[in-house]
């Protein structure tokens, strides 16, 4: 494990492409909240909702690239029959597919703490000091919201990597991970029956997930925090599986 950790960092850390993508992340995720935070009315008694939500808003956005670079992680080497070489290298599919799944996760822990923390700090600039709504990581339920969106990003990417791997061509695996993230929520929001949209909401490992941000009104979300965040690592763990499966039954 050890050889096939230090060879999966090696290719990652000399093709430009992983790099880009994460700057990419941290960029769309601090400006998209840094634009959300902006654009509140707040007054005295507050900003009308929840500051470190609306402070995290950008992870809706950078998320599209975490997902994006989990799926290039492994079907990138499909489209160019590395896969082979890497599989020959190291003939132990189940070591190769855990070391491919430890480096992204290590990848998109670093991006991912830098951009929820820069969106923390941007927000505590741009928006006014109310006192205990003000940003603050020593406030137990925005310390919870930051380390649950942290880990979130991580799921997401795992998920990715896990369809990336069934699927094995980046345009499915993209299209597949952008349409469970972004169509879902948007289905659900055009059904009647109020059961069957929370429901949807309850299973959707983005609308379930992101309730990890929820500083206010907790007890209203369809799923607790951290039951939220289980959803999204229930999915992230089924990909993984049926990818881990698939990788090691069929050919190259």
């Amino acid at each position: 494990m050890r050889l096939a950790l230090h060879a999966e960092w090696t290719k990652t850390r000399t093709v430009a492409g992983p790099l880009w993508l994460l700057l990419g992340t941290v960029a769309a995720t601090v400006v998209l909240s840094t634009v959300a935070t902006a654009v509140v009315n707040c007054t005295a008694s507050g900003c009308g909702g929840d500051t470190t939500r609306l402070a995290l808003m950008g992870v809706h956005l950078g998320q599209a690239l975490v997902a994006i670079l989990a799926v290039l992680f492994i079907s990138g080497e499909y489209s160019t029959g590395m896969i082979r070489t890497t599989l020959t290298a190291m003939p132990r599919r189940a070591t190769a597919f855990a070391a491919k799944a430890v480096t992204l996760t290590g990848v998109v822990a670093v991006g991912g703490t830098v951009a929820v923390l820069g969106s923390v700090l941007a927000g505590r600039i741009v928006l006014p000091d109310l006192g205990d709504q003000a940003l603050s990581l020593s406030d137990g339920p925005t310390l919870r919201a930051v380390f649950g969106t942290v880990l979130y990003l991580i799921l997401i990417g795992l998920l990715s990597f896990g369809i990336a791997t069934a699927v094995r061509d980046s345009a499915t695996g993209i299209g597949g991970v952008l349409g469970l993230l972004y169509v879902v929520p948007i289905v659900s929001q055009s059904i009647s029956d109020p059961d069957w949209q929370r429901l949807l909401e309850k299973m959707a490992p983005m609308s379930a997930g992101l309730a990890i941000q929820a500083t206010t009104h907790v007890h209203s979300l369809p799923l607790s925090p951290w039951a939220g965040l289980g959803v999204t690592a229930g999915w992230a763990a089924a990909a993984l599986v049926a990818g881990g499966l698939l990788l090691r039954e069929r050919d190259a």
